[in-house]
């Protein structure tokens, strides 16, 4: 009976432990220091924290700039952030895969930033805290001339200015 107890204890104190690591740096003497400073995630109402916490962002079919339900779902974890962190300005770019002319991917690109923009708007952001830029397929996530690579360049990115 106290072996379960004390086993119960320990798993209580370990779990306890791992929450709140401190951050631990080797000194010049071969000794560890603590800082004090508990590991965290990124800074509320961060780049990172829109980032990690919200995504930054969507994904288009070919040839389109509708958004799909996974993109607007993303795009509403936008608003929210952006609603909540009124401060925060946002610049949205609009990229193309390769296949196309310069001319036709950057128009593309336009249409793209514009839909995710208007979404956001519509969910409650301001217009005035939106920017938006079209790159075309002149800055392409992945490289490679296969599906894989083009559905990763056929996206909208929203970036925390």
């Amino acid at each position: 009976m106290h072996l379960k107890a004390l086993s119960m204890f320990a798993a209580v104190l370990l779990v306890a432990a791992c929450a709140g690591q401190e951050m631990e740096s080797v000194s010049s003497e071969g000794t560890m220091e603590s800082s004090g400073q508990v590991a965290a995630g990124p800074a509320a109402g961060s780049a990172q924290d829109f980032l990690v916490n919200v995504g930054d962002r969507v994904f288009f079919g070919y040839d389109r700039f509708n958004l799909t339900a996974e993109a607007r779902a993303t795009l509403e974890r936008q608003a929210v952030w952006l609603n909540q962190y009124s401060s925060a300005r946002i610049n949205v770019e609009g990229h193309a895969d390769e296949r196309g002319t310069r001319e036709y991917n950057l128009a593309l690109g336009d249409r793209r930033a514009s839909a995710v923009k208007n979404y956001l708007v519509a969910n409650g952001v301001s217009a005035g805290r939106i920017t938006t830029i079209s790159y075309g397929k002149e800055q392409p996530a992945m490289l490679g001339s296969n599906e894989a690579a083009w559905a990763q360049n056929r996206r909208g990115v929203s970036i925390i200015n």
